[in-house]
């Protein structure tokens, strides 16, 4: 009866058994019957609660809580927990992080199948938590992976092989970048690179054009004798670590991903190419560093890369971590620019800035690379030369 009653369901009959003779004698005399109930009996719990009410006064429940400890409520209990793991994920389908690069909708989803850590809804709210604060301060730029750890976790070893956190941000990057997940030490190592974390000085490098910092700093001067030049520019991690800072910055900086549109700019400019910096894909740790510093200056920066699934995914990297504009990627840009012959377009995920995009992309199935429309690029960006 006590089982019964905890599930939070009405409860009309109950049936106990198999049942020896004394019990069966029990329940007769119980029920005051004239005969020996069989081996299985179905009672109705009223009758019980007339019995229990007439010989103790006090209730059914009462009476079996008194003996067998307080009645729970598992259907309100499982209704309670439905709803805490509701919100959980409602809450992590709608955190910023998530919103502002809809690629990790995947990952969202597949950590809402893979369930609660433990059956804890706190402990696993816990957890994203941190693994969102690490997704949200990356790409880094350059900084060995426990140094990370410890600035944004508290944590040196929070991002340690076999930690939680740091399989919930690896699957996170996996869905990002839109690549395998990582096989052994190397495939991991490869990945954090590629977050800009731990990344070699003098291999994370950035290319330029037409961009000029001020100050006196090794950058300032590379910069300067490029731009004078009419040359492009490329700058290692090691020397933005050394300049520290910029002095002065243009108040527009346009970012493409591919470094042919840079060689198209300088053929064409010379020494008036407006200030570009190339990415050269996903943004390294030193274009990381580089961007970050324009934009902390007060430079607006705005983003122009190919129309697939990987620059889909990169150009919304920019804007939610570097605060970019996205540059001629709507809808609009991309249907002038279709082209008949084309590769395909990969995985494609949403962008937050125009929701029709991908689905132009997955309809056609056709991508527009960025050379394909720097021509137009470059004539915009004539018209900003002779405004200027």
């Amino acid at each position: 009866m006590h089982r019964r009653l905890s599930s939070g369901r009405a409860v009309a009959r109950v049936r106990v058994g198999p049942l020896d003779e004394g019990q069966r004698t029990a329940i007769a005399d119980f029920f005051g019957m004239a005969y020996l109930p069989g081996e299985f009996v179905s009672v109705a719990v009223p009758e019980v609660e007339a019995v229990v009410r007439e010989v103790t006064g006090s209730s059914l429940r009462e009476v079996v809580a008194g003996i067998e400890g307080p009645i729970g409520d598992r259907a309100a209990d499982r209704e309670r927990v439905m709803g805490e793991r509701n919100s959980l994920w409602e809450w992590l389908f709608e955190h910023e992080v998530v919103r502002d690069q809809p690629a990790l909708l995947e990952w969202a989803e597949a950590t809402r199948r893979a369930g609660v850590i433990g059956g804890s809804v706190e402990r696993t709210r816990a957890e994203l938590e941190q693994a969102l604060r690490v997704i949200r301060e990356l790409p880094g730029a350059g900084t060995p992976l426990p140094v990370f750890a410890e600035t944004v976790l508290g944590d040196p070893h929070g991002l340690d092989e076999g930690q939680r956190v740091q399989g919930l941000v690896v699957r996170a990057l996996v869905a990002l970048y839109g690549i395998d997940p990582p096989t052994g030490r190397a495939g991991l190592r490869a990945l954090w690179e590629r977050a800009g974390l731990a990344g070699d000085e003098l291999s994370s490098t950035v290319l330029t054009a037409g961009l000029r910092v001020g100050g006196d700093s090794v950058v300032a001067r590379v910069l300067d004798s490029c731009v004078d030049a009419g040359l492009a520019a490329v700058l290692t991690l090691q020397q933005l670590r050394a300049a520290r800072g910029v002095a002065a910055v243009p108040r527009r900086v346009w970012v493409v991903e591919n470094p042919s549109v840079i060689a198209l700019a300088v053929t064409r400019f010379g020494v008036h190419t407006p200030p570009l910096v190339c990415t050269s894909g996903w943004p390294r740790s030193a274009a990381v560093v580089l961007l970050r510093r324009l934009a902390d200056a007060g430079t607006d920066l705005y983003y122009h890369g190919d129309f697939d699934g990987e620059g889909l995914r990169i150009a919304a990297h920019m804007v939610a971590r570097l605060d970019a504009t996205p540059w001629r990627m709507t809808s609009a840009d991309y249907l002038a620019a279709l082209g008949v012959d084309a590769p395909p377009v990969g995985r494609v995920s949403p962008v937050p800035w125009d929701l029709e995009l991908s689905e132009h992309l997955l309809a056609t199935g056709r991508s527009v690379p960025e050379e394909r429309v720097a021509p137009a690029l470059l004539d915009e960006l004539a018209r900003t030369v002779v405004q200027s």
